[in-house]
């Protein structure tokens, strides 16, 4: 769909994600997928995982997909505002913040898992509906210059960091 964006299109701390989805070949299709696999990956996991943290301070299962939530919602957030062409800077957000002041207490890692690909679902409508020229705007979000369509291969690039952070460490 589009062409992987330029290292200037975005801050030197993206680069890991913006590799992680640059190898999955079309942004829009990686997503769509990952709505998919991501879902499923989680729902299989099971309940006793939910609250399991593979070292003192670290997120539990949780947390970590209740983080992957928020950050789908802010970087989603950051494609409307920019591909309508709006100039305020965006503020970065602080995630352990987030995490921290999450209630989590009254959810199921199923139900996180069937929130994170309702809002992948909804985010799709808003991506693929970018044109060519949207996905060249550019806004200020944490303090830094970034495109819209660095915010497609951020969103997945930050998807894949986190499953391969479950696979390598929760499991």
């Amino acid at each position: 769909m589009t062409a992987i964006p330029n290292p200037d299109e975005y801050a030197p701390f993206y680069a890991n994600y913006v590799g992680k989805a640059t190898v999955k070949g079309d942004i829009l299709k990686t997503l769509e997928h990952l709505k998919g696999s991501t879902w499923q990956f989680l729902t299989a996991l099971g309940e006793e995982k939910a609250n399991f943290a593979y070292a003192e301070g670290k997120w539990t299962m949780k947390q970590l997909v209740s983080h992957m939530i928020d950050a789908e919602r802010v970087f989603a957030y950051r494609v409307l505002c920019f591909s309508r062409g709006d100039s305020n800077a965006l503020p970065g957000f602080d995630e352990n913040n987030y995490v921290e002041r999450a209630d989590l207490s009254g959810r199921t890692l199923q139900d996180l898992a069937k929130e994170f690909r309702v809002l992948r679902e909804a985010n799709l409508y808003l991506f693929n509906s970018l044109n060519d020229e949207q996905l060249l705007y550019t806004g200020m979000a944490s303090e830094r210059q970034v495109s819209v369509r660095a915010l497609l291969y951020i969103t997945a690039g930050h998807e894949l960091h986190h499953l391969d952070i479950i696979k390598g460490r929760y499991m």
